[in-house]
């Protein structure tokens, strides 16, 4: 796999401007000398309806609906890449153009929950979006000030034209995975959790237990301190992936149930660790377990104990 795109290592906390590749991450002081800037559009992702939102928000944040309108079913799979261009005028409606640089924030109420923020940022990178970060900690963070201004209400923003440019070299699908699985040079990593991985439990859409043969667990809510809304810094994170041997450079394939944990994997090994080569496996064990003919194992067999 050829899967190399520019990326910004590191995780600095720099204040960015729609001129430069953003940080991949910013923190509540940036968020508070920056949110309502013409050339900043701040996404309230939290929920799948707009009553949070509207009891209170970031100041000059608008929402958008992560679950309804950043995902849908692809041939039976759910939780996939929406059609690009349906992803442009989505992104186009909420005042976004090329030169906005898109802050994403969640709850910050746990790993999961910050994964849709990750989840969210990927797809800004699929299609050629490079100017976009995440509020490490969510609004659970920003709220941790009392001093700091919630807005109330809908924030309204003038359509803009996004102009997206998918990069398919971020995706992998099950055929690069299954030849994945032969080839040593390339790292399959399974997000969910260890009794998932083991075969002890499964997704409910997922039609058989276990794992990808030869991939590496690396539960998601590792990605985060205490399993919370903030991510470990990175030298907490190389020590985990070393305990895990899981390495932070080369070709990696990571997946999940739907690809949303795997947002969080993908995140800490491209954006975090600054491995270009990082993919997601957009169907995962969702779609990996319906194809009877793709391989599986498992360490037990939880249908049968």
């Amino acid at each position: 796999m050829n899967k190399i795109i520019t990326k910004m290592l590191g995780v600095t906390l720099l204040i960015a401007s729609s001129t430069v590749v953003s940080s991949p991450l910013v923190d509540v002081q940036w968020i508070k000398d920056n949110s309502c800037n013409s050339d900043v559009r701040v996404l309230d992702i939290r929920g799948n309806a707009k009553t949070a939102y509207l009891k209170g928000h970031i100041p000059c944040a608008v929402y958008t609906n992560y679950s309804k309108v950043w995902r849908t079913k692809v041939k039976g799979v759910i939780g996939q890449l929406p059609p690009t261009d349906q992803m442009s005028a989505l992104i186009g409606k909420l005042g976004i153009d090329n030169d906005t640089h898109v802050v994403i924030y969640t709850h910050g109420s746990n790993s999961s929950d910050l994964g849709s923020a990750t989840r969210t940022y990927f797809t800004f990178k699929v299609l050629g979006h490079d100017n976009v970060s995440i509020l490490n900690g969510g609004l659970k963070a920003y709220l941790s000030d009392k001093t700091n201004k919630v807005e109330k209400g809908n924030n309204s923003v003038q359509a803009k034209v996004f102009n997206a440019s998918k990069r398919e070299n971020m995706l992998s699908d099950a055929e690069e995975v299954l030849s994945a699985i032969d080839n040593k040079d390339i790292e399959i990593v399974d997000l969910r959790t260890v009794a998932q991985y083991l075969g002890v439990n499964r997704h409910g859409k997922s039609k058989r237990s276990g794992t990808i043969p030869g991939s590496i667990n690396f539960p998601q809510d590792w990605t985060t301190i205490n399993g919370g809304g903030t991510f470990r810094s990175k030298s907490e994170l190389e020590a985990l992936y070393k305990f895990a041997n899981v390495e932070n450079s080369g070709d990696q394939i990571n997946f999940c149930n739907t690809g949303h944990w795997a947002s969080l994997g993908w995140f800490v090994s491209s954006e975090i660790m600054g491995n270009d080569k990082a993919t997601l496996y957009d169907g995962s064990m969702v779609e990996w377990t319906a194809n009877p003919s793709l391989p599986m194992e498992k360490s037990i067999d939880g249908d049968n104990l």
